[in-house]
């Protein structure tokens, strides 16, 4: 693949989607984008971007697609609707689930697109604003390994850690495993602040000795001391990681797989969303012990 003559659609300007789209944009590609609510992509359009009115109108134009977007029924809308991309795609473009969706819903993708002869893999992502701003995200892909090898190119332009995980349907089971980890980790990386603070301790000091040891994490790092300055502006919402949850849990199931800490930390964050904390970032789990 010629991959930087490649004009890429980019559906999902959101917290992580805009710094994503403008890494391709900035690397030379010609790049067509489109979200419900255009003002959301200004920033882009005016460095040069172009705007597509509907997954329709972008699949005529673009060569690889690209999308992350909220949930599931989303990505069925414009992946398998009658105006949907695989209907209007041209034969041999590829497209790149980035949403945190189901596996069953990416081998149904996969599977329509195949009849349609385009490419499709399943690609979620982890690593939150930063590692989309940084251009550092972790990025999990399911599919053909041919067509994740032509367009690893481009998935290098918004992440480091890149890997092929499988059949499709993979990419997604991989990000499930990340998220029952995130989940866990989160209650005991809270817990561990709460605990600091209500016994006297300098949060930020007993953060530089416990991040640094065998208790060291990604959250631990980067989303501690957020909540110790009370900022829980999101990274990643609460509502689309209680849709994660929700979708690791159902899978689960259909493993005979009981996974108590999942479920635990679904119940707390569920709590929170009920209180109105749906928009915050996940690292407002810490609210739940603080109110």
């Amino acid at each position: 693949m010629a991959e930087n003559k490649q004009t890429i659609g980019f559906i999902g300007i959101g917290v992580m989607g805009n710094s994503m789209a403008g890494h391709l944009l900035q690397s030379g590609h010609e790049v067509f984008v489109y979200t419900r609510t255009k003002e959301k992509a200004q920033n882009l359009l005016d460095q040069g971007a172009l705007w597509a009115d509907s997954p329709k109108e972008m699949a005529g134009k673009a060569d690889v697609i690209i999308s992350i977007v909220g949930y599931p029924s989303d990505v069925e809308e414009i992946y398998l609707g009658e105006q949907g991309i695989i209907e209007h795609a041209s034969k041999g473009t590829f497209l790149i689930d980035m949403t945190t969706s189901t596996p069953s819903l990416a081998i149904r993708i996969y599977e329509e697109a195949e009849k349609k002869g385009l490419y499709s893999l399943d690609a979620p992502v982890s690593g939150g604003d930063v590692g989309a701003k940084n251009a550092t995200l972790t990025i999990m892909a399911g599919g053909d390994e041919d067509a994740f090898n032509k367009v690893k190119p481009i998935l290098a332009k918004m992440g480091t850690n890149i890997q092929y995980q499988g059949k499709a349907g993979s990419g997604q089971h991989t990000k499930m495993s990340n998220q029952i980890a995130i989940a866990s980790n989160m209650i005991g990386v809270c817990e561990a602040i709460v605990y600091a603070e209500k016994a006297g301790l300098d949060a930020e000091t007993v953060l530089k000795s416990i991040s640094a040891g065998s208790a060291g994490s990604w959250s631990l790092s980067n989303l501690a001391p957020r909540m110790i300055n009370g900022n829980f502006e999101p990274g990643f919402y609460i509502k689309h990681f209680i849709k994660d949850m929700k979708i690791a849990i159902d899978e689960a199931e259909k493993m005979e797989l009981h996974l108590p800490g999942l479920s635990l930390a679904k119940s707390l964050y569920e709590k929170l969303a009920e209180s109105g904390e749906e928009n915050s970032g996940t690292h407002a789990l810490y609210k739940y012990w603080s109110k």
